[in-house]
C-alpha cells in the first residue's frame, strides 16, 4: 500500500499544483509528502517534477506517469466499489461442490427457488465423491457427510445422517423380512464403498458389527438405491436419501425399532467454506437458504 499512497500524493500534487494543498486535503505534514514523492523518484530513477519557489510543474516524464497514475488509482477505486458491491448485494458466481447422493436428493431440487430469490446469482455446482481443495479449486462451498477433522476451515451442519436399512416390497417378498439384525447375514447387502464404510454396525449402547453377506459395492448413495428400488437386496442408507420412495411404498425400512451406522461414530453432513469473516454476500445467503430450508 506504500506505492499507493505515493501516487495518491503525486496525483494530489499534480492536480492542486502545490504540497501544502495536498496536504491540507491528506491532513497530513508537507514534510511527510515531499518525503513521499522523494521517495516515489529515487524508485523511478528520474525525476518527476519541476519544483520552483511559486509552483509545481511536471517533467516529460512526470506527464506520463501521472497519466498511467490516475488511471492506476481510477481502477483501484472502481475495483474497491465492485468488491463493496458484492459484499452488500448477492451477486456473481458461486461454486458448490456436493457428494453426489446428498446433491441430487437435497441441494439440486432447491436450487430454483434459490434463482428465483436470488436472480444474479450465477450458480455452477460440482457432483463428486472426491474431497476438494476450496483454495486451489475456487469453491465457495463443499458440502460434506461424516465427522469432520480439526481444520482451519469452517463447517455449518446442515442435518444429521440418520441411517435406516431399507429394501423394496418385492425382495422382501420373495427373501423374507430379517427378524433381528443377526439374521442380516442371510439376505443381500448392498453396501457404500467410498470412504471405507463397508461395515455395518448396531448402535446399541455402543457399536456393535454385524456379520452380512454384501455381494456389491456403489460408491454412491443414489447408486445403493437403484439396486435395492429393483430389488438388489437391503442397503443401509441415510432417510434423506429415501425418504421420497418410503412415503411412496416403493421401499420399506426394515427392522426400524433399532438404530444402525456405516462407522463407529453418528454423522452429519456439512456446509464447508473458508474463514467466516471473508463470507461474501452470495455465500451468506446460500449458507442461511440451506438452513431454512433442511
Amino acid at each position: 500500500m506504500a506505492t499507493f499512497n505515493k501516487l495518491h500524493y503525486f496525483n494530489c500534487v499534480v492536480e492542486t499544483g502545490s504540497i501544502s494543498k495536498a496536504s491540507k486535503i491528506f491532513d497530513v505534514q508537507p514534510s511527510s509528502i515531499s518525503r513521499q514523492l522523494a521517495s516515489l523518484e529515487s524508485e523511478l530513477g528520474i525525476r518527476l517534477l519541476e519544483r520552483t519557489t511559486r509552483n509545481i510543474g511536471l517533467t516529460e516524464a512526470g506527464k506520463t506517469y501521472y497519466d498511467y497514475s490516475k488511471r492506476i488509482i481510477s481502477e483501484l477505486e472502481e475495483a474497491k466499489r465492485a468488491v463493496g458491491d458484492l459484499q452488500l448485494s448477492p451477486i456473481g458466481n458461486l461454486k458448490i461442490s456436493t457428494t453426489v447422493g446428498f446433491g441430487e436428493s437435497r441441494i439440486l431440487p432447491l436450487l430454483p427457488k434459490f434463482r428465483q430469490a436470488y436472480p444474479d446469482i450465477r450458480i455452477e455446482v460440482e457432483l463428486t465423491e472426491r474431497i476438494v481443495d476450496l483454495i486451489e479449486e475456487n469453491v465457495d462451498i463443499a458440502i460434506r457427510s461424516g465427522r469432520l477433522p480439526d481444520s482451519s476451515l469452517i463447517a455449518r451442519k446442515l442435518v444429521d445422517n440418520h441411517f435406516i436399512l431399507c429394501s423394496s416390497p418385492e425382495y422382501m417378498n420373495e427373501s423374507g423380512l430379517p427378524e433381528s439384525p443377526e439374521q442380516l447375514i442371510n439376505h443381500d447387502c448392498v453396501v457404500y464403498g467410498y470412504h471405507g464404510w463397508k461395515d455395518w454396525y448396531l448402535v446399541k449402547g455402543n457399536y456393535q458389527k454385524l456379520a452380512i453377506k454384501h455381494y456389491m459395492t456403489v460408491d454412491s448413495v443414489n447408486g445403493q438405491k437403484q439396486l435395492i428400488l429393483h430389488g438388489g437386496g437391503i442397503a443401509l442408507i441415510p432417510y434423506w436419501a429415501v425418504k421420497d420412495e418410503l412415503d411412496s411404498g416403493r421401499l420399506i425400512q426394515v427392522l426400524p425399532e433399532h438404530q444402525f451406522s456405516p462407522c463407529l461414530h453418528l454423522s452429519s453432513t456439512y456446509a464447508i467454506y473458508q474463514n467466516r469473516n471473508l463470507v461474501s454476500s452470495k455465500m451468506r445467503v446460500f449458507l442461511d437458504f440451506l438452513r431454512e430450508n433442511m
